[in-house]
């Protein structure tokens, strides 16, 4: 499945497959300090949304997000979002959260959470522009002792227009 790019020059979007690991695992490992084992990304195959984003034939970023119940209510969980360092700035993160987004909100929820390092400031101001609010701090989530904040994004409902 292909998804269309934001445009002509941009990334094109696509579901991730088993080849694109290696370039996945790359760069998470260049792109965070505690970084997934690969075989968490295998688990994420076929997901609608585990995606990649590709320029020039070469994946430069992904995303991983899917739909977790949150006391019986579906919620969705941007679980991680990387970009390659030369690819930063480009608009590749914006198209994949875009896409990422879209993917959950297709299965009927009605907000969508994230967990992000305090230090992240990129990734948390363009969280902030998709519309995602800071809700609370979480003491040491990441193993090297790490607060998280975690962030909320209020999807409109069918009655606001989705």
């Amino acid at each position: 499945m292909t998804l269309p790019a934001t445009d002509h020059d941009g990334p094109q979007l696509r579901r991730a497959e088993r080849a694109d690991l290696l370039a996945v695992f790359r760069i998470e490992n260049v792109s965070f300090p505690q970084p997934w084992p690969y075989d968490a990304f295998e688990r994420f195959l076929g997901t609608p949304g585990f995606l990649v984003a590709e320029l020039d034939g070469r994946v430069v970023g992904y995303v991983i997000a899917d739909v977790v119940d949150h006391y019986a209510t579906p919620i969705g969980h941007v679980k991680d979002v990387a970009v390659h360092p030369d690819r930063r700035g480009h608009g590749v993160g914006s198209s994949l959260l875009s896409a990422a987004l879209a993917s959950v909100a297709a299965r009927d929820v009605r907000s969508v959470r994230l967990e992000v390092r305090e230090s992240n400031a990129p990734a948390r101001r363009l969280y902030r522009r998709f519309g995602f609010d800071p809700l609370r701090r979480v003491s040491g989530y990441y193993d090297d002792g790490e607060d998280a904040i975690v962030m909320l994004l209020e999807l409109p409902s069918d009655a606001d227009g989705r």
